[in-house]
């Protein structure tokens, strides 16, 4: 008995290390692919006005002040003390202004770097969620494989780098239910969130609240859990300290300032439903699939992973849906809960039969998406060739939905395949063109 024992134990740390060098590989790939989506031609376009061009002069003048100044500390936009949002993701831009000089390039470096590492954070979370790696795999790709996620996160804004937080603290949720130590980590990625984006760390910080109370409330009565929490946010206590003693009391902050934690006032003021019309404008081709997904999600609420798609999902929906000012890139923190959501769905679906009946719909839907992308692909085939680009965009997207809708006609699983990774050449000659920022 203890021999077998012996190596039956030795078999299972055979089969944990070969699971986790796959995972590193993974890791590995997903981490690539995102960078180069993330960082090629990032500097072919001039800045934004509003948010970028905002970030862009307080980075700017943090770098041209004198080593002896605490401009680090109290920085300034255009000379004015600038205390509308920590200054850490303007630190790092700053950083890169001493490395490569002043340009769109090293502005938006930092931002579309963390960007692309919530790609791999993504895949963590989702094995820590379904403990599947098909699924993982495909959350993530779907994630790195939907529009906005792509063009906002290149951008110097800083809804990017908190989206990476976001999954990081939600990872260390997951497992603080089984390790109590990884409460330190949640107070850590809470701290940078409210380090970079300032009040928006207590709207995502309500999502992590509202779904503990839902699955597992003991840890919110535990002891450790918000100690962890106050040791991780003690730097947060700290700016905001040093800024009170510094400024004075109060604060010149406005009411956009305290409610949107930006100074941008370029956001137009949009009815309650302006953000699910920016989800069904430009989370295709994977819109077609969420009616099923949702289905399948509140038929398995009970579950946590569920409960933590429909938390994720609703409250940050509800709360950005309130905020007067609205701007596109407050929605980001919410795409890796439908790429979740959309990766188990599928991946579910994927495991039925070999050519077994999909929704008629999808097949229906993707062979809309084709023509529409082969008729704009006609259309630019008119213009000059300063719209060849366009041309060859469309024609991918065209090539991608007839060879996805056709497989999906036959029943054949390859189909998913298929459409992420012709997505991801589409994302691709869409960043790589001078049409990626609009």
């Amino acid at each position: 008995m203890q021999e077998g024992s012996f190596v039956w134990t030795h078999l299972e740390k055979q089969h944990r290390v070969v699971e986790k060098k796959i995972d590193r590989l993974w890791l590995l790939v997903l981490l690539l692919a995102a960078v180069i989506l993330f960082t090629i031609n990032l500097g072919g376009l001039p800045l934004q006005k509003g948010d970028e061009t905002i970030v862009a002069q307080v980075a700017r003048e943090i770098w041209q002040a004198p080593a002896d100044s605490m401009r680090w500390l109290y920085p300034t936009l255009g000379g004015e003390p600038y205390h509308h949002t920590p200054p850490l993701m303007h630190w790092l831009i700053a950083g890169t202004y001493s490395l490569g000089g002043v340009n769109e390039w090293t502005t938006r470096l930092p931002s579309a770097i963390l960007t692309a590492i919530s790609v791999p954070l993504l895949y963590c979370l989702s094995r820590e969620v379904f403990r599947q790696r098909g699924v993982a795999i495909y959350s993530s790709l779907i994630y790195l494989t939907m529009l906005p996620v792509v063009c906002y996160g290149r951008l110097a804004i800083l809804y990017g780098p908190v989206v990476s937080l976001l999954i990081l603290m939600m990872w260390f949720v997951l497992r603080s239910r089984r390790d109590l130590r990884y409460c330190l980590g949640i107070g850590i990625s809470f701290s940078l969130i409210c380090l970079i984006q300032g009040v928006t760390g207590i709207y995502l910080g309500a999502i992590v609240l509202v779904f503990l109370y839902w699955d597992t409330p003991r840890l919110l009565t535990c002891y450790y859990f918000w100690m962890g929490i106050f040791i991780g946010c003690l730097p947060v206590l700290c700016w905001y300290g040093f800024e009170l003693f510094h400024y004075g009391y109060p604060l010149r902050l406005d009411i956009n300032t305290i409610v949107n934690g930006t100074n941008n006032t370029n956001g137009n003021s949009q009815p309650p439903w302006y953000y699910l019309l920016e989800i069904c404008k430009w989370t295709w081709p994977w819109l077609i699939f969420l009616p099923q997904i949702i289905r399948i999600t509140w038929e398995n609420h009970n579950l946590s992973w569920a409960k933590l798609i429909i938390v994720w999902f609703g409250v940050y929906l509800l709360i950005i849906s309130l905020i007067s000012v609205k701007l596109p890139w407050y929605i980001l923190p919410i795409y890796p809960s439908l790429a979740l959501a959309i990766g188990f769905g599928l991946t579910e679906m994927s495991n039925v039969p070999l050519f077994s009946s999909y929704p008629r719909a999808w097949v229906t839907s993707l062979a809309i998406l084709a023509v529409v992308a082969s008729a704009g692909s006609i259309y630019f085939s008119w213009k000059t060739l300063d719209t060849v680009e366009l041309q060859i965009i469309f024609a991918a997207v065209t090539l991608t939905m007839t060879l996805a809708a056709i497989l999906l006609e036959r029943g054949d699983k390859q189909f998913l395949k298929i459409l992420i990774w012709g997505t991801y050449v589409s994302l691709f000659l869409v960043m790589r063109s001078n049409y990626w920022l609009w």
